[in-house]
């Protein structure tokens, strides 16, 4: 299902087939928590940006509006018109950030909806029959997402109970037999060099479709970020993808292509976007549209983009939407934000084609401080 076609250093340029398509890595995901992308953009502005996979959260979905009501309307690509390829994310990142609402034990999860309080209970077999429900095309592993820093003891025992919810996901899709879904495990293991390695060579010895490093972007620093991808990477099968989940900074996932990463996902395009912080291809990195020095300016947002908001509209423009509390500003803002960071996934995979990745990488660095 993954063919790896190329690499330099330890850079790698892949394809992932799905049901839905063919995936070319290094990719992006667009995420669309709960079947949407935040800033009113909808599946046809998705093919617009250049999206290839949407991600959507199974926590949130399952909350509301259901996933069995998902399923009747005809599964998640139906139900969000996307007929692109779809990863759902387990729910386990959401419940361990819903700290003073949950409760972990061996057998799953018990939380209390963010939404309107009632209680809900979800095991590995829950999330994988709730991923089912929704028709992705990528389930995720049910795992205990970990913060940094955390007491050694707490992620030895972590670690071991994440890697039996695992079993319990992959035993519980082998009896659905979803022939158009795949389950990929997650590598946990905090800060934690040795843990880290012994846990993703455990995962591995299960030869799943694909697998991803979790419980990063959660307080460490950057250098710590990338010495865990580097730690792991090593110990990741060459033949399956590898994803780097809520990753990140354009910069952030620069390097991590460049130690060997495939897939990403991360809410900043949007979320900055929907605040006025546009990315752009020189200078700084990104502006805030909500400055005053925009409010005279007909220049586009970055004159080396295509978008369709720039190849339309001036930052005047933009910013009187923003000052005036028009949702168009957010749309236009995200639309912006996610062709950017969709053309940086083209850019990095033409350079990976044309042995250039790392005279790329290093212009890129140069040219701009977004960290």
């Amino acid at each position: 299902m993954f063919n790896l076609t190329k690499k330099q250093g330890k850079a790698r340029r892949g394809q992932f087939i799905t049901s839905h398509g063919t995936i070319q890595t290094p990719v992006f995901m667009n995420v669309a928590t709960q079947a949407a992308i935040k800033g009113a953009l909808s599946a046809d502005d998705l093919k617009t940006v250049g999206c290839q996979v949407a991600l959507s959260n199974t926590y949130h979905l399952h909350v509301r509006p259901g996933d069995d009501l998902i399923r009747t309307q005809g599964g998640l690509h139906k139900f969000m018109n996307w007929d692109g390829p779809i990863l759902t994310d387990s729910g386990g990142f959401q419940i361990f950030s819903l700290a003073s609402l949950r409760k972990i034990t061996e057998e799953g999860a018990a939380f209390s909806s963010h939404v309107d309080g009632r209680k809900f209970f979800m095991s590995p077999e829950d999330s994988i029959r709730i991923q089912s429900n929704l028709g992705s095309d990528i389930a995720m592993a049910f795992d205990e997402c970990i913060e940094i820093p955390a007491p050694r003891d707490y992620v030895e025992k972590s670690c071991a109970m994440t890697y039996r919810w695992l079993v319990r996901c992959k035993e519980e899709m082998e009896r659905i037999k979803n022939p158009n879904q795949v389950l990929f495990g997650i590598n946990q293991g905090a800060a934690y060099a040795d843990i880290r390695i012994a846990h993703m060579k455990q995962i591995a010895a299960l030869d799943l479709p694909g697998y991803a490093i979790g419980g990063l972007a959660v307080g460490e620093t950057t250098e710590q970020m990338y010495e865990t991808v580097e730690i792991v990477e090593e110990h990741m099968p060459e033949n399956k993808p590898r994803y780097l989940m809520g990753v990140g900074t354009p910069r952030n996932i620069i390097e991590a292509v460049a130690r060997g990463i495939d897939f990403f996902d991360c809410v900043m395009p949007a979320r900055n976007g929907r605040h006025g912080r546009l990315f752009t291809w020189s200078g700084i990195g990104s502006i805030n549209i909500n400055n005053e020095r925009f409010k005279n300016d007909s220049s586009p947002i970055d004159s080396d983009c295509d978008c369709p908001v720039c190849q339309n509209y001036s930052r005047a423009y933009l910013r009187h939407l923003f000052k005036s509390g028009e949702m168009l500003a957010m749309r236009f803002s995200v639309i912006h934000n996610l062709y950017y960071y969709n053309t940086l996934m083209t850019k990095m995979r033409n350079a990976i084609e044309h042995d250039s990745f790392e005279h790329f990488a290093s212009q890129f660095r140069q040219s701009t401080s977004q960290g």
